[in-house]
């Protein structure tokens, strides 16, 4: 028994191309709104403790890391909205 060489790309257990293939599994297609209202709430939960982070650091004199936090919850509602609006 021969066993075949592995994939260059590293896909020796991926499913064949020539595969029953759905309507599901077009890569472009929007998200779902469950999942979209549920990755945006996450992106609020952790802008909220970025936040957070952000008012402790600033209160305790460490401006660098209050302003990389600040920039941090920022950056995450801002793909949180993106996340919600582009599905």
């Amino acid at each position: 028994m021969t066993e075949e060489p592995a994939r260059p790309d590293g896909s020796e257990h991926a499913e064949s191309a020539d595969g029953p293939t759905g309507a599901d599994d077009d890569p472009t297609a929007p998200r779902p709104w469950l999942e979209r209202i549920g990755l945006a709430a996450i992106a609020v939960v952790m802008g909220a403790l970025f936040a957070v982070v952000a008012l402790a650091a600033s209160t305790g004199g460490e401006w660098i890391l209050a302003a990389m936090s600040a920039v941090g919850a920022i950056v995450t509602i801002a793909v949180g909205l993106q996340t919600l609006i582009r599905g």
